[in-house]
């Protein structure tokens, strides 16, 4: 029979462990709206705090000087490129509208003769093609669409929202970056007494590594994307491609998933030889050239000097966060695999203590 006094003990615990449960779920359910931005802006902060120690330096010494300069650095970062996206937008605003009344006449042309050529299925297709250019050019493509109006009305009124959304978490992230950058020291402390707190001296590495590993993906991932978008820009605004800021920006983005910017610029290239502008083309095919393959050069010499990580880890660290984790995941990836990856090399690399062996007698004897 179990004692009341154990019993009212294992109650207690029980009831203690469910309540504290309760509240860490609770808190976290609170703070769920600002925890992406929580999470960009100490990503942000450790991966630029050399850069801000500097900065401060260079300003007598002043923390509150170099805090203001860093956070009005960081919302023109974030804010520029929305805000440059949004003022393409507004400019070209009568331009899409003629796009779109030329599109709403628009018909399909006729389908080309190697189409009807192809073996097997060219007849086939080119009926099909028929079929849909006569119904098409019979309705014409807006009442072919006005099914879909009410879709389409609302998807445009979610992305607006969705531009109002991220406006915010920017604004949320600089706030955050703020704060951070203004008590740095004492906000690492805190991590690493928790860390130590928690799992000694290796958890206090494992925090530190923490933040090598943002620093690094930062020097490796984000500033080999900015050097390959500027080169990027350079080539289109040589060549004189519309809408070259938009196509530096997604080039920039493929750059970050680490898919690069080839397709942009095989897309460009073959637009310039379509133009007619045969030297322009071969010169940016040259380029096309360098800004594909530069990478392979400069992010390894940044990894490393950010922190002695594996390639193979940051890329797939990189990868698997992005697809996990969305945007976010381009820092929470590789810091997840550095520590792991950290933790278990110590893990392995740790010797065994040497186990105590007896002779033929059964007498204990101590390992040598």
């Amino acid at each position: 029979m179990v004692d009341a006094p154990i019993f009212r003990d294992l109650a207690r615990v029980t009831l203690g462990v469910l309540f504290i449960g309760g509240m860490i779920v609770a808190s976290f359910w609170i703070l769920r709206p600002l925890l992406p931005a929580a999470v960009w802006a100490t990503m942000i902060v450790v991966a630029t705090w050399p850069l801000m120690t500097r900065v401060q330096s260079v300003l007598w010494g002043r923390r509150g000087l170099a805090v203001a300069v860093m956070t009005v650095v960081l919302l023109f970062g974030l804010l520029g490129p929305l805000a440059l996206a949004l003022s393409t937008i507004v400019d070209r605003s009568q331009d899409i509208a003629n796009w779109m009344q030329s599109l709403a006449g628009w018909s399909p042309p006729s389908p080309p003769g190697w189409l009807e050529r192809l073996p097997l299925v060219g007849p086939r297709l080119a009926t099909r093609w028929k079929e849909a250019a006569a119904a098409v050019a019979t309705e014409g493509l807006s009442a072919r669409l006005a099914p879909y109006s009410r879709q389409i009305i609302g998807w445009i009124l979610g992305s607006i929202g969705a531009i109002g959304m991220v406006l915010v978490q920017f604004l949320l992230i600089v706030l955050f970056s703020g704060l951070l950058y203004a008590s740095g020291e004492t906000a690492a402390d805190a991590v690493r007494r928790f860390a130590r707190r928690l799992a000694g001296a290796r958890g206090e590495h494992s925090a530190r590594l923490a933040a090598q590993a943002i620093r690094g993906v930062a020097l490796g991932i984000v500033v080999t994307a900015l050097i390959q978008a500027s080169l990027v820009a350079v080539g289109l605004v040589a060549v004189g491609v519309p809408f070259a800021g938009v196509l530096t920006a997604i080039a920039f983005v493929l750059s970050i998933v680490q898919i690069g910017p080839l397709p942009i610029m095989i897309g460009v290239v073959a637009w310039t030889y379509s133009s007619g502008s045969t030297g322009w083309a071969t010169a940016l095919v040259l380029w096309t050239v360098l800004v594909a393959t530069i990478d392979n050069v400069i992010r390894p010499l940044l990894i490393k000097k950010g922190a002695d990580l594996p390639l193979w880890l940051v890329f797939t660290g990189v990868i698997g966060g992005i697809l996990g984790f969305g945007v976010v995941g381009l820092f929470v990836g590789p810091v997840v695999l550095a520590v792991s990856y950290s933790l278990l090399a110590d893990w392995v690399n740790t010797a065994e203590p040497a186990m105590a062996s007896h002779d033929a007698g059964g007498r204990h004897v101590p390992a040598a």
